[in-house]
């Protein structure tokens, strides 16, 4: 029987009245509450700060309580877990709080946080001496209007005390919060603005055992160098972190937002970003889709498959692969083949399956097909997708596994219409006069055009680019096929699995084979943003891809 969910007002009400320090995690949106709940957080703080800078505006009650409710409706519904409100000064006297008190639970939140200043209110921060203090009876007074108001018992009014944040001392914070505690409050917020947590600790300690009943909120925006243990220590209930992922989108906007102004590009942008599925998951499409083949009767989009070729050791790179394959090799704090199998995922691409042999117990990824080679040593990449020929059917992508690239060029062969098509590098150019590749030679060279006409590959082998000076460019490692190309591969990867020396054979040496039988194959060019990984210079240079 599944078991039922405690009710947020519940968990809020839990959270102050726990015997542990709790911690509630600054949101101002729907996908940041999301994003508070799935990190860990039990409990979100609704900022008024960060709502307000959201939505453009100064933090002094420029955005109506309206408008904040509905983000803060947004919020509720994007999480399970509870949220707090900081509810200003109330947005009035004690009849607009009773009002916010019967919208918050229709909406699902669990409490709100009322301040003792004046409507409209100024942030905590900005001209401190000169905020004026609520009298200490009317607001009582707005605290037992939402006690008196409130349906759910358990839906918390936590009371936010001013008093050090105006300079009117500890004697006037202690006065003021004892009051609000006989009035009903389920919390007092003290608030301090300097930088050491002295004030809070001398107020707690005045306040002692009332803790136990009614417990103390902070917000050490500005004592942020405190160890939290000292707050553990104090019998602080709860620890509100009230303006960090605001304060980091803005950094994090700011930059990307400048280089891509300055750079005139999103190159170098867009493989540094969450990529756009991740907005997808994050606002539960899973769900909708699952509702339309429930509702819609819509049918499964044709989606691709995936296979990775990846039996062989790289004994190059020597003491690298000694227990693990080289696709496995850490690039920038994941294995190589990993950021590939990423990349997929990204483009909702799930059916991937990975053809191992050195070291296959060295693989660990999870919903993964596996196909064992187990006579890698003797047998080249034919013989690895050969064991994999029941997984090419449809649309399908074949890809090297050691190789990193961008995520553009798989968005790219995504879209690509022909029955067999391969990617290939056009910049030939920088290649050294040593260096050793898969080089083509196509229909018509790259002309560096957005829309360049279709291009077919000619021919391609394998050698050093000092004796492919005609080259148009080199293969990387990438093939798709629909369903009609997928069929031809696959007929003539048997053909070709009779031959003596198909041990030894290789992709170019099918694509080769696919020519003689005058199949098209298409190619898509690209310029640069790729690598792949042979050799200890190329692991060197991956960590900076």
């Amino acid at each position: 029987m599944k078991k039922p969910m405690i009710k947020k007002t519940t968990q809020l009400r839990n959270m102050l009245m726990s015997n542990e320090l709790e911690f509630l995690m600054e949101a101002h949106n729907g996908i940041s509450a999301k994003i508070a709940e799935e990190a860990g957080f039990k409990g979100i703080w609704g900022s008024g700060l960060s709502i307000s800078a959201a939505l453009g505006v100064r933090d002094n009650n420029e955005a109506s309580w309206t408008q904040v409710l509905e983000v803060v409706e947004f919020m509720s519904d994007a999480t399970t877990v509870p949220i707090l409100l900081d509810g200003d000064t109330g947005y009035g006297n004690f009849n607009n709080m009773r009002r916010l008190v019967t919208k918050l639970e229709q909406r699902g939140v669990a409490g709100v946080c009322i301040e003792d200043k004046i409507f409209p209110k100024t942030n905590s921060f900005l001209r401190t001496e000169a905020q004026p203090l609520a009298d200490i009876e009317e607001f009582c007074g707005k605290i037992k209007a939402g006690q008196d108001t409130k349906l759910d018992d358990d839906f918390n009014i936590i009371a936010r005390v001013e008093a050090l944040i105006a300079g009117w001392g500890m004697g006037e914070a202690l006065k003021r919060a004892e009051a609000y505690r006989l009035a009903g409050a389920n919390g007092i917020l003290m608030h301090s603005k300097i930088s050491k947590p002295d004030e809070i600790l001398a107020f707690m300690k005045e306040w002692g055992e009332r803790s136990k009943t009614c417990p103390i909120v902070i917000v050490p925006t500005k004592y942020y160098a405190t160890p939290t243990q000292a707050f553990r220590d104090a019998n602080v209930s709860v620890c509100i972190w009230a303006n960090h992922q605001m304060r980091m989108a803005v950094t994090s906007m700011q930059k990307v937002t400048k280089q891509i102004f300055e750079e005139q590009t999103l190159m170098n942008i867009e493989d540094k970003i969450v990529p756009v599925a991740e907005l997808f998951r994050l606002q539960n499409d899973k769900e909708l889709e699952s509702a339309e083949k429930l509702y819609l009767s819509v049918a499964d989009a044709d989606k691709p498959r995936a296979i990775f070729l990846a039996a062989s050791r790289g004994a190059d790179l020597k003491e690298l692969t000694e227990d693990k394959p080289k696709v496995l090799i850490d690039i920038n704090g994941k294995p190589l083949i990993e950021q590939s199998i990423n990349s997929f995922y990204d483009h909702e691409i799930k059916d991937i399956s990975i053809v191992t042999g050195y070291k296959k117990e060295a693989f660990k990824f999870q919903n993964i097909k596996y196909v064992y080679n187990e006579n890698w040593e003797n047998t080249s990449e034919l013989s690895s997708l050969l064991l994999a020929k029941k997984e090419i059917v449809d649309n399908c992508i074949i890809s090297y596994g050691d190789i990193l690239y961008r995520k553009y060029i798989l968005s790219r062969l995504l879209e690509e219409k022909g029955d067999i098509t391969i990617v290939v590098d056009a910049t030939v150019e920088n290649r050294s006069a040593d260096y050793v590749g898969d080089f083509v030679t196509c229909s018509r060279a790259h002309t560096k055009s957005w829309n360049e006409d279709a291009t077919d590959l000619k021919n391609i082998s394998f050698g050093k680019a000092s004796d492919c000076k005609t080259a148009h460019g080199e293969y990387i490692g990438l093939i798709k096929t629909n369903k009609v190309g997928s069929e031809i591969l696959c007929k003539t990867l048997e053909e070709l699995s009779a031959k003596p020396e198909f041990n030894k054979m290789k992709l170019p040496d099918l694509m080769n084979a696919l020519l003689e039988k005058k199949v098209k194959i298409n190619v898509m060019y690209i310029d640069g943003h790729w690598m792949d990984i042979d050799t200890y210079a190329d692991v060197t240079r991956g960590q900076k891809f």
